[in-house]
């Protein structure tokens, strides 16, 4: 039943939800998904460098796989959590790329020129600074490795400062992340493929026109698109474009309107009310069938693109991203390896090339009048919220795994992490000290 509590219908809450409650709006709450993949990041490099770490290091190389017939798909663990969780992972960022283009922050030219700007100085110096370093070394395919942010982290730096953050400061980091995200798509699209089955690739294509088609005729069945999506990545990731791509472009092509007005989901609810209200509910028929098309007219009031971002975005903050640290940050090390030139170069492009890049670009936009501060912003803070942007962390370690291998794969890793940490320091000491007290 019902029940009213200040003036407000409610519904009746169990024993269970004083524990379920608090835990929804935990996992809701984009910082916190920072705080699990750091503490999946320490327990990596913990059981790495133990007794364990052989163990520990061997979980990941196990084969997992499938037959069907003739066909067989044998990977190892951590290619599983790398070329298909991760999908699940860049589709989210295309769903976010597509909100920000279309009705967030990037929709907005004038708006969307100063993150744009410091994006982009913030891909191309660090990867000036890496390649200066490494140029005709075995290290130098890592160039893209200097040149991700990551987000999760960069909202759990923020988080930490509360208030103290402006909202256009926020605004801009964010805005300037999912940008570095779509430079970074591009990078292990144009730079990491080596060779293409342009059969596999034709039928990849053919599976997205396929998604564009099903949306075009009005199917609203959700496990349609996903057959067809685990299809394109299947197409994508025999044809030798990395599968995260058709996660990407599966995420670009999700619709950003609701397939039912406000008004009319209004006049459903009507209906339903009379249906309650009016003593007709017991004497209804096919009432299980009423309440699925009651349930989905409410879900399609909401856009697609905003739907699976909320559903999906626990599944990746606290499921696939620390999946991936575990798998992919347990680097065995000694302090000795923090002067491995490939970690130094790493290092150099994350807290060095990274500010530098978005705050001279950021600069030169503003004083053509191309772009302009976000309000309650100055350059000092500016300049904390770049090096908050050299935690490359798991974008820089997914791009080291595509470029490099081996004993200069490992190094890299030590570079992403020790930069990563390093850049947060760095950030967060000069946001405290620069933006105005509580």
């Amino acid at each position: 039943m019902l029940e009213k509590r200040d003036g407000q219908v409610r519904l009746p809450e169990e024993p269970i939800h004083r524990v379920t409650a608090p835990l929804e709006r935990f996992m809701h709450v984009e910082a916190a998904s920072g705080i699990v993949l750091l503490a999946a990041t320490i327990v990596a490099l913990i059981l790495a460098n133990s007794q364990l770490s052989e163990w520990f290091l061997g979980i990941w190389s196990t084969q997992v796989g499938f037959r069907v017939g003739s066909f067989e798909m044998f990977h190892s663990l951590k290619h599983w959590i790398n070329d298909g969780l991760m999908a699940v992972f860049f589709f989210v960022i295309g769903l976010e790329v597509k909100r920000e283009l279309v009705i967030g922050e990037l929709r907005d030219p004038r708006r969307a020129a100063l993150p744009i700007f410091g994006a982009i100085g913030g891909m191309v110096v660090p990867a000036g600074v890496y390649l200066a370093l490494q140029a005709g070394e075995p290290g130098a395919r890592g160039w893209g490795i200097a040149m991700a942010t990551d987000i999760a982290f960069v909202v759990g730096c923020m988080a930490v400062l509360g208030s103290r953050v402006p909202h256009g400061l926020r605004v801009m980091l964010l805005s300037l992340a999912i940008a570095d995200d779509i430079g970074a798509i591009l990078v292990i699209a144009v730079g990491y493929t080596e060779s293409l089955d342009l059969m596999a690739l034709t039928l990849g294509l053919l599976g997205l026109v396929v998604v564009v088609l099903l949306a075009r005729v009005g199917v609203r069945s959700l496990l349609a698109y996903i057959v067809v999506g685990v299809l394109v990545w299947l197409a994508f990731h025999e044809s030798g474009v990395h599968g995260t791509i058709a996660g990407v472009a599966l995420g670009l092509l999700t619709p950003t309107r609701a397939y039912i007005s406000e008004g009319l989901f209004g006049e459903v609810l009507n209906r339903a009310s009379e249906i309650f209200h009016g003593g007709d509910w017991e004497s209804e028929e096919d009432r299980g069938a009423k309440l699925l098309r009651f349930r989905q007219a409410a879900r399609e009031t909401v856009p697609p693109v905003e739907y699976l971002e909320t559903v999906l975005h626990p599944w990746v903050g606290f499921l696939i991203m620390p999946l991936f640290a575990l798998a992919n940050a347990g680097v065995p090390f000694e302090l000795a390896d923090l002067a491995d030139p490939v970690a130094q170069a790493v290092a150099a492009g994350l807290v060095i090339g990274k500010p530098l890049g978005i705050v001279v670009l950021s600069f030169i936009a503003v004083r053509i009048g191309l772009a302009r501060l976000p309000e309650g912003v100055g350059w000092r803070a500016l300049g904390g919220g770049g090096f908050l942007a050299g935690i490359g962390f798991t974008m820089a370690l997914f791009i080291a795994g595509l470029a490099l291998e081996g004993e200069i794969l490992d190094a890299a890793k030590v570079g992403v992490l020790g930069a990563s940490v390093v850049a947060a320091v760095i950030g967060m000491s000069i946001l405290s000290f620069v933006l105005p007290k509580r």
